[in-house]
């Protein structure tokens, strides 16, 4: 039988939000937060994490969670996650990002079945629907094909209205193809290491998205379509939603 395991990669210096995973929300740490929901929905799996620093260490061994250190210089999460698996072994990698406090058994239990078809990676998309959040840059878009597999991941908002001039309400985003990329994949642990040995590429350095390496190199991406909610938080202010979102739903980020 396949072993199947989570991986969360954890860097402790973040640009857009200096040492995010450890700032405290109601309390408790953000990496502290995701480590609780995994352990609540998903028991049944291997959980580790992928540390860069003592500190993110320190912090998930208090509260009794498995972590491995990696090296800092890492180019990417996917990057730390293949360090990781040399230690962990798993067959099958899900990785879950350290600053989505709101994953769901849905989402995990959609990757674990897409992984295990003929893609070598899975990842998790759900729909737009203000205008606002797709002409985002921070708020990454993919396209797909007839058959769910990933054409282009990008921050520019895609695609793209030529007739409308780019110009777009909510109605129209919609009721068009306009999809949100989640920070969740899976891979086959061959993916893995054959990721860590390939440079980086044009693209991943223009739209600085780790997981358009995969598709220059010809490899194919699954993608499945959630509707459960998400608040990933890549700034101060998403840990103001977070911290709301828990003032209005007591117990429900644990």
């Amino acid at each position: 039988m396949l072993k199947t395991a989570i991986i969360v990669p954890c860097r402790l210096e973040s640009k857009r939000f200096p040492r995010k995973l450890l700032h405290k929300i109601s309390g408790r740490e953000l990496v502290r937060w995701v480590a609780d929901r995994i352990a609540g929905v998903a028991p049944e799996l291997d959980l580790w994490f992928a540390v860069d620093d003592p500190l993110l260490r320190d912090c998930l061994a208090l509260a009794g969670y498995r972590t491995v250190m990696t090296r800092v210089d890492h180019a990417s999460g996917t990057d730390r996650i293949a360090e990781a698996n040399r230690t962990v072994r798993a067959d099958l990698v899900i990785n879950v990002q350290a600053d989505e406090p709101l994953v769901s058994a849905g989402q995990i239990s959609l990757l674990a079945t897409l992984i295990a078809g003929p893609a070598d990676m899975a990842t998790l998309a759900t729909r737009f629907t203000a205008a606002a959040d797709f002409c985002n840059p921070n708020q990454v878009k993919v396209v797909c094909d007839k058959g769910g597999r990933a054409k282009y991941f990008s921050r520019a908002p895609i695609p793209y209205p030529r007739d409308l001039g780019g110009k777009v309400d909510d109605a129209w985003v919609a009721a068009n193809p306009c999809f949100k990329h989640l920070g969740l994949y899976a891979y086959k642990a061959a993916l893995l290491e054959a990721f860590a040995r390939l440079p980086i590429g044009r693209l991943e350095e223009i739209e600085r998205l780790e997981q358009l390496r995969v598709l220059e190199n010809g490899r194919e991406i699954a993608v499945g379509i959630t509707g459960d909610p998400s608040i990933g938080v890549d700034t101060e202010e998403d840990a103001g939603k977070f911290a709301a979102y828990l003032g209005r739903s007591p117990g429900a980020g644990r």
